[in-house]
């Protein structure tokens, strides 16, 4: 009878150990689980501290940049105004309406148009332009044409 006690108290221990381990094992495997995501979280909260530093350094570099051409229109804003500031009526007739390369491009445009209407009017032709045919193809006279593909109804 020892011996049947005993291979039952082994019986029921190794049924105990078994769920035991079992219910040890897997929280074991959640907390390794939980930690695993925790690193991984830590990583990403990491990488996107560098994204947000990163962003912010880009955009006070583009704000630098606009600052600086504020900075330069609002100095050709006040040389334009004291330009304007001096200006008075006997020496606003004199002043240019254009900026002297301006000037200068446009009288070169009035030349080159110049010199084509002079080559325009020196040629005389009484000849029909290339795009019209010298002989009609009768295309578009009034006549009725019989139609050759036409079907018949047998």
């Amino acid at each position: 009878m020892n011996v049947v006690l005993g291979l039952g108290l082994f019986i029921v221990g190794a049924i105990v150990g078994f769920f035991a381990n079992r219910t040890l094992f897997s929280s074991a495997q959640e907390t390794q689980k939980l930690a695993a995501k925790a690193s991984q979280s830590e990583s990403e909260l990491a990488q996107y501290k560098l994204d947000v530093a990163e962003h912010l350094e880009n955009s006070a570099s583009l704000l630098e940049q606009m600052n600086s051409t504020c900075q330069v229109a609002m100095a050709q804003m006040a040389q334009s105004t004291q330009l304007l500031q001096q200006a008075t009526p006997e020496n606003i007739e004199n002043m240019p309406f254009f900026s002297k390369e301006t000037q200068e491009q446009l009288a070169q445009t009035v030349n080159l148009r110049h010199n084509k209407n002079l080559r325009k009017n020196d040629e005389t032709s009484s000849e029909a332009p290339l795009d019209y045919s010298g002989s009609p193809s009768g295309l578009f006279d009034d006549k009725k044409h019989t139609v050759t593909n036409a079907q018949t109804n047998n």
